[in-house]
């Protein structure tokens, strides 16, 4: 037990690095509302290879990585806290798909399980994204052009890379699980062996 407790968390900093990685890569800039990248694809794998609390802590790991490097833009404690730390680690939530997901996978029932990994990502992307968006309302604001409200300036400065990650996300897991369900159903047991296709999630 202690040996597959040790994997998952060796497995969780890999695919945190893997997402610091790639939010670094060159990615569809969009001016004044951010960017579009496929960085959160890393989570999600862990999501649904691990669940829930696996892709939470993958997910805050990743946001202090990018603490750590100094990959952030900070105006306040708390928003940094907020928009690093929770919004990261509530990626976490599609993994809340993962029993699910990997049912579908098991059945060779792609196109169910391609439905359920989008509306993982789309949950996992829309709690991360809220919380961008209440810092955008109260700390962004004041870079609201005059005339336009907080609230508008937020939803949209925050939800055109909600939609355009989650989209692009989407593919990537998508085409990646479709091709190699592998990456989600092959986990190490605890015990000799490892879960697979044909074996039992315990």
């Amino acid at each position: 037990m202690k040996k597959m407790r040790l994997v998952v968390l060796i497995e969780i900093a890999i695919f945190a690095a893997i997402a610091l990685v790639l939010d670094l890569l060159p990615s569809i800039h969009l001016g004044a509302s951010g960017s579009i990248s496929i960085a959160m694809v890393p989570i999600f794998i862990i999501a649904f290879r691990w669940g829930f609390k696996a892709s939470a802590t993958a997910g805050f790991l990743w946001g202090l990585l990018q603490i750590v490097t100094g990959d952030l833009q900070a105006l306040a404690f708390w928003q940094v806290i907020l928009e690093y730390f929770l919004a990261f680690a509530c990626i976490g939530f599609s993994g809340l798909f993962m029993p699910k997901i990997q049912n579908k996978l098991k059945n060779g029932e792609i196109g169910a399980a391609s439905l359920v990994m989008i509306a993982a990502i789309l949950l996992g992307s829309a709690v991360r994204y809220f919380w961008h968006f209440l810092a955008g309302v109260t700390i962004w604001a004041q870079y609201a052009p005059e005339g336009q409200s907080a609230f508008a300036y937020s939803l949209f400065y925050n939800g055109v890379p909600f939609i355009g990650a989650s989209v692009l996300c989407s593919i990537a897991v998508v085409i990646l699980l479709s091709a190699a369900p592998r990456l989600v159903l092959d986990r190490p047991t605890g015990r000799a062996g490892y879960y697979s296709e044909n074996s039992e999630a315990k």
